[in-house]
């Protein structure tokens, strides 16, 4: 199976938030060890991630209602199994639930992963893929 990498077909994520302040918390320390970086407010309901442009924002939703992702997953590369775990860790001390300690996941050959909820409840998880042994 080969590993597609490059631009992709996605200009940005949006993730909602119940409580802005809780989940900028949250994401500046489990998304760190990735080096994935706070860029800064966009307006006053929105923060902008990303490592070279925004990618990721998190957001109070507009419409004024609650932030919904039930079946939603946004996943994050992560050059090694240490980044994996440090995000993990870094995730749970700030607020997040675990949904998936880090560890190998047999459903392709050297995947490793480990995934966490948000403090609104958002499902994330981190991946990387070793040489499969």
């Amino acid at each position: 199976m080969a590993v597609i990498s490059g631009d992709g077909v996605f200009s940005h994520t949006c993730l909602g938030a119940s409580d802005l302040a809780a989940s900028v918390s949250f994401y500046d320390a489990a998304l760190a060890p990735l080096g994935v970086k706070n860029m800064g407010p966009f307006g006053e309901s929105v923060v902008l991630y990303g490592k070279d442009k925004p990618a990721l924002l998190i957001l109070t939703p507009g419409n004024g209602e609650a932030p919904s992702s039930n079946g939603v997953t946004v996943g994050f590369a992560a050059a090694t199994t240490a980044d994996v775990d440090a995000f993990h860790a870094a995730g749970l001390a700030a607020g997040g639930t675990d949904e998936g300690a880090p560890g190998a996941r047999g459903h392709l050959p050297g995947a490793y992963a480990a995934y966490l909820r948000d403090p609104a409840g958002n499902k994330i998880c981190s991946y990387t893929f070793t040489d499969g042994n």
